[in-house]
């Protein structure tokens, strides 16, 4: 197996890792925001979703979308510091969804060395 299709299965079993901690959370959504949310012009739409709708209906969608064609991933993610950010002060540690965005982040990141 080549790094590149390595690497690929490594990302599509993170998304699903995500996938599940969203839906563990009990913040799983099975409709998305209405359109206008998705205009933003603000780092994952904060001025028009929660954080965790981000990661379900913009980032996994679009993550989804690049492996499922083979397009180019992005090489730089940093997603766990906004979940953190995100979670501080709930009641719902979301310690879990962090350790999974990590691995993302890590994973996307490598890709480019």
């Amino acid at each position: 197996m080549s790094e590149k299709a390595k690497q690929l299965d490594q990302v599509t079993d993170g998304l699903l890792r995500i996938e599940i901690e969203l839906r563990q959370l009990g913040v799983w959504e099975l409709e998305p925001p209405p359109s206008e949310a998705f205009r933003s012009t603000q780092p994952f739409c904060l001025d028009t979703m929660e954080f965790t709708q981000w990661l379900q209906f913009v980032f996994l969608d679009r993550m989804k979308v690049l492996v499922e064609r083979g397009h180019p991933l992005p090489a730089v993610s940093g997603i766990a510091p906004m979940a953190e950010e995100h979670f501080r002060g709930r009641e719902k540690s979301g310690q879990s969804l962090v350790r999974a965005l990590e691995e993302m982040d890590r994973l996307l990141s490598a890709k480019g060395r």
